[in-house]
């Protein structure tokens, strides 16, 4: 009988191949919904492999860019217009507010899962809701969040909405001061940049589906 124990052994002997197994295995975790986080993922991935070997997030980010494009074909980047065009539209509401559009729908790499993540920088998360009611945009639901890097707590206030054709959106609603605090990415390891409405509009005009990863 071939355990994993096995398994993990002679894979241990290629360490190139193991990392790609264990980053396929942990991007199909996520992409099919059974694990939500990339550590848990990889976690979970070794486990059943028989690894003590770990893969990076970018290569499970390359594994389940891989993946959504077997499953979902031409589909994805025809969605992804359709997306960007929506986030242009919610981004403009909110244009007073200096909104950023990152995540999937910046990337470029969206999944049937994803959402549109848009940021918006406002000491009032009132002033927002109020923007986004009298545009009609159906609210589903808002949280206070709050998370610790770095020894810092840092809280933000988190808007759960429906588009016309119910794509989901989340808008994080975070203070002034926020702005021009620079973010590296957890998964890519570059800096979080976006894109702002002006921008995303030449997107949109010049070259729809443009990537923005490392790879």
């Amino acid at each position: 009988m071939i355990t994993p124990e096995i398994i993990g052994e002679s894979l241990n002997r290629n360490p190139t191949h193991l990392r790609m197994k264990l980053a396929r295995e942990a991007a199909t975790l996520i992409y099919s919904g059974v694990e939500k986080e990339y550590k848990q993922a990889k976690l979970k991935a070794a486990k059943a492999i028989g690894s003590h070997f770990l893969p990076t997030n970018l290569e499970v980010a390359i594994e389940l860019d891989r993946i959504a494009d077997e499953k979902e074909g031409s589909r994805r980047l025809e969605r992804l217009v359709q997306m960007r065009k929506e986030a242009l539209t919610l981004m403009q509401i909110l244009e007073a507010y200096k909104p950023l559009l990152i995540g999937s729908v910046w990337r470029g790499t969206i999944h049937y899962d994803s959402d549109i993540d848009i940021v918006v920088y406002h000491d009032a998360p009132e002033d927002i809701l109020k923007a986004l009611t009298e545009e009609g945009i159906r609210m589903l639901q808002t949280e206070n969040v709050a998370v610790t890097k770095k020894g810092k707590r840092r809280g933000s206030f988190h808007i759960y909405a429906e588009s016309p054709t119910r794509e989901r959106m989340e808008i994080k609603v975070c203070t002034q001061e926020e702005m021009y605090r620079r973010e590296r990415c957890e998964i890519y390891g570059d800096e979080v940049v976006g894109l702002r409405v002006a921008e995303l509009r030449r997107i949109l005009e010049n070259n729809p589906t443009q990537r923005f990863t490392p790879f």
